[in-house]
């Protein structure tokens, strides 16, 4: 596995297009969503731009689905999932970029979230700090561009959050402040970028951070975006 520190821009090799243990996008379900998706586009940055939209919108944000098992982070299992966090879409962004022929990569940040709600940061052992975020980082137009699929359109309406959009020129990230001038997203770190999921190191990162019960399933199962976030 490559990893690129931040800063570091890679060169577009082989592997950031090959499948793996975790981007399998030689797996027939993401090949067929990414070839329906990407259906009619003319170019790279078209079918990102159309692979970004289907991710992001096409499953809901759940940060209570947090788990420590390495199935739950294999693209092609995501695909299967009604909804996931951040680090999940993420890899099924970038396998799906793959599949579509775009070299594709993982990148983390550590980020704290001002919109939180009682029963997340009550989970999270009373933080704010969400450490290893994901994204997806895509290669379109000669360089590297972040493309965060995270937060569903729904729920950037229910929660008041800008929805994060995506040009394929541009990173697409988290804003500082949502809708109604509220501190919303703050980048605390970068982490670089991966050629694939780096799930030993987010393991150690999450069971170091919070308290098993953010992994744990809610015996009251409520939806994220039921909910009514902090402020």
């Amino acid at each position: 596995m490559i990893h690129a520190p931040p800063g570091v821009a890679p060169a577009p090799g082989p592997e950031w297009l090959a499948a793996t243990r975790f981007l399998d996008s030689d797996h027939p379900r993401i090949r067929a969503f990414a070839a329906d998706v990407v259906a009619g586009a003319g170019g790279d940055v078209a079918r990102a731009v159309k692979l970004f939209y289907a991710v992001r919108d096409g499953w809901r944000y759940d940060p209570f689905l947090v788990r420590l098992t390495p199935a739950h982070y294999v693209a092609s299992a995501v695909h299967a999932a009604p909804a996931a966090y951040c680090i999940p879409k993420a890899v099924l962004l970038a396998a799906a970029a793959r599949a579509a022929g775009i070299p594709a990569g993982i990148g983390l940040s550590d980020v704290v979230n001002h919109l939180t709600t009682d029963k997340l940061k009550a989970r999270m052992g009373g933080s704010t700090l969400f450490v290893d975020h994901g994204y997806a980082v895509l290669h379109l137009d000669g360089k590297w561009v972040k493309a965060a699929p995270a937060f569903n359109i729904e729920l950037c309406e229910r929660f008041h959050v800008q929805p994060t959009e995506f040009d394929g020129f541009t990173d697409a990230v988290f804003q500082e402040f949502d809708a109604l001038d509220r501190r919303h997203m703050e980048y605390r770190a970068d982490h670089g970028m991966w050629s694939d999921l780096p799930f030993e190191r987010i393991v150690a990162d999450l069971r170091r951070e919070y308290p098993p019960s953010l992994f744990t399933d809610d015996p009251v199962e409520t939806r994220f975006e039921d909910q009514t976030p902090l402020t």
